[in-house]
């Protein structure tokens, strides 16, 4: 793990168990408590038996999905057959791979059974145990992939963290695979950011004004946590902090953005020219996250999802 302080630009090489020699009694953890979904389906075209890969995006009702299809030639009306025999039937082409799909019967309690879930693609090797690409906290289903900064977590360094006067509280935002899309335009501000559904309860807004007036931080473990709580805030009335909510968020961080309530972040090492990078960069200052970058990359870090971590300070 790299600590970096924001203010004098100090970093300090250590170990992620280390972590509660940064973190203060009264300190509030906020962590994203959402669950991927085993989203990745095989199917056959009924056409011809071509095989198709469907990956689930977006839960519209029981039987509409938002999905991401491989294969050739599938444009609406087309059908497919998934494995097991369910039957779907693509009804609109959004544009690129993804696609609207209709299944015959409702996909709610049979994906554990009949999905598997989606790796990014530089995980080459299939995981024996799924549970690996699941933050021991996560219950929740919806994430198209993992609040990966979550992964270093155990459920001993929590109980340790918690006995030491440290409190967790648990928001959730569902992670779509758009968050990871590459930034492309010239202006970043033209990046189409796609929303993301979240929810901040009233009992972890009372946590985060009860923690500000002791005097303690609040720490965002991931960025989704980040643009949760900056979403809550952004809510607030001019008496609040934060402001409880449920609904989906299209906040896009850049730099120059002024956060609100996040005092301190944990997170993983982003690809480049990603919104995340682009986040991070908004947090500590682009000069000094790219020179810290240049500098795990010497240190050999590894980066992305099951890679190390920084805590930024």
């Amino acid at each position: 793990m790299l600590v970096l302080r924001r203010k004098s630009g100090q970093r300090v090489h250590t170990l992620f168990r280390q972590i509660g020699d940064y973190i203060n009694s009264g300190d509030l953890l906020v962590v994203n408590r959402s669950r991927v979904v085993p989203a990745r389906l095989r199917a056959k075209k009924d056409s011809d038996g071509g095989k198709v890969e469907i990956l689930l995006l977006e839960r519209i009702d029981a039987r509409r999905w938002k999905v991401l299809v491989g294969g050739k030639g599938l444009g609406a009306g087309k059908k497919v057959k998934i494995e097991n025999g369910i039957g779907g039937e693509i009804l609109e082409d959004l544009g690129g791979a993804q696609r609207l799909i209709t299944f015959d019967q409702a996909l709610d309690g049979i994906l554990n059974r009949i999905g598997q879930v989606p790796l990014p693609p530089y995980i080459r090797t299939p995981l024996k145990d799924p549970e690996r690409y699941q933050t021991v906290y996560a219950q929740e289903s919806g994430s198209a992939a993992a609040p990966t900064a979550g992964l270093h977590f155990t459920p001993q360094l929590i109980h340790q963290l918690k006995k030491r006067g440290i409190r967790f509280a648990e928001i959730i935002l569902h992670i779509g695979l758009d968050t990871f899309a590459p930034v492309t335009e010239g202006d970043p501000g033209e990046h189409p950011i796609h929303s993301e559904w979240a929810s901040l309860s009233a009992e972890v807004a009372k946590e985060i004004e009860q923690t500000r007036s002791n005097g303690g931080r609040v720490i965002a473990i991931g960025t989704s946590s980040v643009r949760a709580l900056e979403s809550a805030a952004r809510l607030a009335r001019p008496n609040q902090l934060v402001s409880p909510f449920e609904g989906r968020t299209k906040l896009f961080i850049l730099p120059g953005y002024k956060f609100r309530i996040v005092d301190a972040l944990f997170t993983n090492f982003h690809m480049p020219r990603s919104t995340l990078l682009m986040l991070v960069s908004a947090f500590a200052g682009r000069d000094l996250i790219l020179d810290t970058y240049r500098e795990a990359i010497a240190q050999k870090y590894r980066f992305y999802s099951f890679g190390d971590a920084m805590l930024i300070l």
